[in-house]
């Protein structure tokens, strides 16, 4: 093992390591100190986790997301391969510490070519390395992003008017506007929305409209739609990555705004709804900084491709297997959500946000939203 700086604690040996860091990194000091102890009474070192299997993970009704159930496992060094997840754990938390006391972060790219220079502990694949990280995530009860360890993209933009004070690399805080103080593709969300990064200052907004599309983003921004309604634009960006998702839920508990969400009226874009509502089955050990259980779906539904005339396409395979199996989804278990699945699956067709140009460039934001928004309660 190469030699490296020896362990020590972020809160006396660096004052200036902001709060929620040094509490983060605190976990991991008393994780290395209870395999000491073990190591000096002669114990075959081990440490205890909570199963993240498919039977350890269950999606409450109550609070609608999923969550970790009880069960534990252990992680032994009896056995060869334990020994050796010990011997990666204890590499990534120097390696997380080091980087505390250099402020540095890394991707978790970065992280795994890192894992080169580890000799015998080096993982094997990224896969590796990114499902230590969660390990830890879970026996620590913090997210990857108070570790300083983040993927390779960011979050995705947010335009409307909310004055928030950001952090920068060099430590100045700065008061921005995501309207009148961005270009036009917005305000960009960087991987750490936390605390220590990003203060929600003030808003004028009334609802936060989270939409998949960028094209969709650049329609409503240019229409006004923002200014007009009163609202907050964030681009999903596809699957929307942990910061977006965790931006979501930290604009509605503090802001106390509501959350609708817009997509593509497919499976597959549904399911994009369900990972900002819900989270995941992979995601269930952070459910609560990640969830935001009362988001609603604003569409497309089926019935909006029925009840809009709008040009669709039809289901392929894949796109019916997938709605076969959100029928028995925890996340789409209301009457609502079947009644437009067993439609979408009767119908056979599917639709993007963008057919709704067919009645122009204008449609969307002057009769659609409104009318949809309307009926929501949200205008």
């Amino acid at each position: 093992m190469p030699k490296r700086r020896p362990l020590e604690s972020p809160t006396t040996s660096d004052p200036d390591l902001a709060p929620v860091r040094a509490d983060a990194l605190a976990p991991t000091m008393d994780l290395a100190g209870e395999i000491y102890q073990q190591l000096a009474r002669g114990e075959i070192p081990r440490m205890r986790l909570p199963l993240r299997t498919k039977q350890n993970i269950s999606f409450q009704s109550r609070e609608g997301v999923f969550r970790l159930g009880r069960a534990m496992g252990t992680r032994s060094a009896r056995k060869l391969d334990g020994a050796l997840m010990l011997l990666r754990t204890f590499y990534l938390v120097d390696f997380i510490n080091e980087m505390a006391h250099d402020r540095k972060t890394s991707t978790l790219r970065e992280l795994y070519y890192i894992s080169e220079g580890w000799q015998d502990a080096k993982f094997h694949s990224e896969d590796e390395s990114n499902l230590l990280v969660e390990d830890l995530e879970v026996m620590c009860e913090r997210l990857r992003e108070d570790f300083r360890l983040h993927p390779e993209e960011n979050g995705a933009s947010v335009i409307g008017d909310l004055t928030i004070k950001e952090r920068n690399r060099k430590g100045v805080v700065k008061k921005i506007n995501c309207r009148d103080d961005v270009g036009d593709g917005g305000y960009s969300i960087p991987f750490n929305v936390e605390k220590e990064k990003i203060e929600f200052v003030s808003t004028g907004a009334k609802f936060v409209i989270a939409i998949e599309c960028g094209g969709m983003v650049d329609r409503l921004a240019e229409n006004g739609f923002d200014e007009r309604q009163k609202a907050i634009l964030l681009h999903l960006k596809g699957q929307p990555a942990r910061s977006t998702r965790r931006f979501l839920r930290r604009i509605h508990e503090e802001l106390h705004l509501p959350v609708v969400v817009f997509t593509d009226g497919d499976p597959w874009s549904f399911r994009i709804f369900a990972s900002v509502a819900f989270g995941a089955i992979k995601t269930a050990h952070i459910s609560q900084y990640l969830a935001t259980p009362s988001a609603e779906f604003l569409g497309v539904t089926a019935s909006d491709i029925e009840n809009y005339d709008l040009p669709s396409d039809k289901l392929s395979d894949q796109d019916v297997r997938a709605l076969q199996a959100e029928l028995s989804d925890p996340r789409f278990a209301t009457a609502e959500w079947r009644s437009e699945i067993e439609l979408m699956l009767k119908n056979g067709k599917k639709a993007e946000q963008q057919s709704l140009a067919k009645y122009g460039l204008n449609y969307v934001t002057d009769r659609y939203l409104p009318e949809k928004l309307t009926a929501m309660g949200v205008l």
